[in-house]
């Protein structure tokens, strides 16, 4: 199997080194082909520049688009999900790639739903973020190109490398309200990994799967249980009208559990625990 890699950072660079051991080929294009591990074969392109956007590799089987906006701005997000992911797909049309699916990392974002409700893949999506729109714009873009497609709408990621929370948690920086949830969905790095590897192994994959864990919950749950883990004090309980409202929905993955994926880290819990342990021995 012939598998490109668009974006290749730490989600892409974890499933490369999965489909490297099952002796794929793989190509990865990013901006900086420095990090790349030398296993891959790198192709040195900034996707939102149509101008010197280089050839593909022929007769590719596989396309995974998982590129990172890597700011949190709505010129930044439109660059790399809209332009890039054009740009893309008119090379693929011109190198005439007729027998390839494509695998495109959406986002949670999608959902507008902040009342604790429960969705999946057929919730309605009415992104109130620009964030959430331009990935359902991107979305809809690859729904119409005509190519073979899944898309895999993940939760918020951690791991090594990704302890933004346990830090704020650690240094008590987080403040919590129980009279509203704010549920959180959340997918460790390797799972990413693993779900993108197991969609390519599916024989007729859906055309979108939810991929978040068994266990949507509570920020200060989550926060509360770190807290004891990493041996500090309880997280501050804030008045509720200063704690954000922007998340607090819950994911259902049953589309994604009935396919056949076994999660490595099924819940936080096990997440967590690993990451604390590679972080503080």
């Amino acid at each position: 199997m012939k598998t490109l890699i668009a974006g290749c950072g730490d989600v892409g660079i974890r499933l490369a080194n999965r489909l490297l051991k099952s002796d794929h080929e793989v190509w990865g294009v990013r901006r900086n082909i420095e990090k790349l591990p030398k296993a891959i074969r790198a192709i040195e392109a900034d996707m939102a520049q149509a101008i010197g956007f280089p050839d593909l590799p022929a007769s590719l089987d596989y396309v995974i688009y998982c590129a990172a906006a890597g700011e949190r701005s709505e010129l930044r997000y439109r660059q790399t999900y809209i332009d890039g992911l054009k740009n893309l797909l008119q090379k693929l049309d011109q190198q005439e790639h007729n027998n390839l699916r494509i695998i495109f990392v959406s986002s949670t974002a999608v959902y507008a739903q902040n009342k604790g409700e429960w969705v999946d893949e057929h919730s309605e999506t009415k992104p109130a973020s620009f964030s959430g729109q331009i990935l359902l714009e991107a979305e809809q873009i690859l729904a119409e190109s005509g190519y073979p497609y899944t898309v895999v709408r993940l939760g918020g990621i951690y791991g090594l490398g990704r302890a933004h929370f346990i830090n704020q948690v650690k240094n008590g920086e987080i403040s919590v309200n129980e009279q509203y949830p704010q549920y959180t969905n959340r997918i460790h790095s390797e799972d990413c990994a693993g779900v993108l590897q197991h969609i390519m192994q599916l024989i007729k994959p859906d055309t979108c799967y939810l991929a978040v864990d068994n266990a949507p919950v509570s920020r200060a749950e989550l926060a509360d249980w770190l807290a004891i883990q990493l041996e500090v004090e309880q997280p501050l309980r804030g008045p509720q009208n200063q704690i954000p409202k922007s998340q607090n929905k819950r994911c259902q993955n049953s589309r994604l559990i009935e396919s056949g994926y076994q999660f490595q880290y099924p819940t936080y819990r096990e997440g967590y625990t690993d990451v604390i342990a590679d972080l503080y021995g």
